[in-house]
C-alpha cells in the first residue's frame, strides 16, 4: 500500500506517515489507531514480539516477555498473550501531563480498566471522571473518549479492550 493510499484510508497526512515510517516521530494514540484501523490489523500486531525462550501455551504471556509500544506521552505494555483474541489488555504508562492526544478516540469496542497508580481524568462523551488508585471504569468506545494524566508523576492504568461484534452496531 502506498503512503498516499494509507493517508486517504486513515485520514493521516502523507508527511506524518512518512515520519512514522522513518522513525522520526512518536505518533499519538489517535494516529496509531487510525493507521491500525486503515490497515485492518489488531493492536497486538504493532508490538514487536520478543522471541520465545521457553515453550509456553499460546494463552500465556510471561512478565519478563511483555512487549512495549512507545508513544510520545505514554507507553503500552502488552499483557495479552499472542494471537488473535477478542480481548486485549495492557498497562498504560502515562507520562506527567500526558494524554491520549488532541482529538477524542472513537471506534466500536468496549473498554475498561483500573487505575493502578496515580490519577486519570477520563472523558467519555460529555461526561468526565477523575479517577484515583483502585478506581475502575467500563465504557462503550464508540462514544468519543479521551484521557489525561493531571499529575507530575507517571500514572499506570490497566487498560482492557474487548472487541464488539459487528451486528451489535447494525
Amino acid at each position: 500500500m502506498s503512503l498516499q493510499d494509507l493517508a486517504q484510508a486513515s485520514g493521516v497526512s502523507v508527511g506524518m506517515l512518512s515520519q512514522v515510517e522513518r522513525d522520526l516521530t512518536n505518533p499519538s494514540v489517535r494516529v496509531v489507531t487510525a493507521i491500525r484501523r486503515a490497515l485492518g490489523v489488531e493492536l497486538t500486531e504493532l508490538f514487536q514480539e520478543l522471541p520465545k525462550i521457553q515453550q509456553d501455551p499460546d494463552f500465556v504471556r510471561r512478565a519478563s516477555r511483555r512487549p512495549r509500544l512507545e508513544f510520545a506521552q505514554l507507553s503500552k505494555e502488552l499483557l495479552s498473550s499472542g494471537g488473535h483474541h477478542n480481548l486485549q489488555f495492557m498497562i498504560l504508562h502515562i507520562q506527567p501531563g500526558g494524554s491520549s492526544g488532541d482529538s477524542p478516540l472513537r471506534y466500536p469496542a468496549e473498554k475498561g480498566g483500573m487505575v493502578l497508580s496515580g490519577e486519570l481524568v477520563l472523558r467519555v462523551g460529555e461526561d468526565e471522571a477523575h479517577l484515583g488508585e483502585g478506581d475502575s471504569f467500563v465504557f462503550d468506545s464508540s462514544l468519543p473518549h479521551s484521557f489525561r494524566n493531571p499529575l507530575d508523576e507517571v500514572t499506570k492504568v490497566l487498560w482492557i479492550i474487548g472487541a464488539v461484534p459487528l451486528d451489535r452496531h447494525l
